[in-house]
């Protein structure tokens, strides 16, 4: 599993270089909002809507609340060829800075 810096994701997603994808449960994200312009697919739907809603053609930054489903997601998106990287949870996206949306 490739392992990406919520710094350098931020920058990345800036220059919408990369697509973020928040892998958390519907009510972790009512409580928390996400990363903004995040999409939001539980992790548990990754593999099913992963063709209708992520692109293929940039690299795919994933977090979850502290990392495992990241991980997970990750795994699941390499096998469906997606260049897929963990960035961590939202605390990592959010204490380096990035831009949440509620």
């Amino acid at each position: 599993m490739t392992k990406l810096t919520a710094h350098a994701a931020i920058a990345k997603a800036s220059i919408g270089a990369i697509t973020l994808v928040d892998v958390r449960e519907t009510a972790e994200v009512k409580q928390t909002g996400k990363a903004k312009d995040a999409l939001h697919i539980p992790l548990a739907l990754i593999a099913l809507q992963a063709a209708d809603k992520i692109d293929k053609s940039k690299p795919v930054a994933v977090y979850c609340a502290v990392g495992g489903r990241a991980g997970m997601a990750v795994q699941a998106l390499t096998k469906l060829g997606y260049d897929a990287h963990s960035i961590g949870g939202f605390g990592d996206w959010a204490s380096a800075g990035g831009a949440v949306s509620r």
